[in-house]
């Protein structure tokens, strides 16, 4: 199990902004400021998520194929997160809906933040 993960950012006080307010409204609360001028941000049950500035000083580039996936209890919660990405200055890459086969129930959606790292918010299993 993948319990943290973290992104780089050339534009760390923007980037902070745009992750308090999007990961704020999944629960994910400031956790921790980072040496590097960023911060960490933690869930009730232990998840760590960051936005830093990378340690080697260069700047800051997005993974080519990398992305980090934040499941949802609730396809509704997954349209918010779409939506509130967008709204705090983050791009689409796939709008909310089911992927693959219809009896999988795999419902996505698909942002980059400021800097164009990939998010994924997403519901596994039946709408219930």
């Amino acid at each position: 199990m993948i319990s943290y993960g973290t992104v780089g950012s050339n534009r760390l006080e923007e980037a902070k902004a745009f992750y308090d307010r999007l990961l704020g409204s999944i629960g994910m609360k400031p956790y921790v400021e980072h040496p590097s001028g960023g911060r960490l941000y933690a869930s009730e049950d232990g998840r760590l998520f960051g936005v830093l500035g990378p340690f080697d000083g260069k700047p800051a580039t997005v993974g080519n194929g990398s992305m980090h996936g934040f499941a949802m209890d609730s396809r509704a919660k997954v349209d918010a997160f779409h939506k509130l990405a967008l709204e705090l200055g983050g791009s689409d890459e796939g709008a909310p809906g089911l992927r693959g086969p219809e009896e999988m129930n795999l419902y996505f959606a698909y942002v980059r933040d400021l800097d164009g790292n990939k998010l994924c918010a997403y519901k596994i299993g039946p709408e219930v």
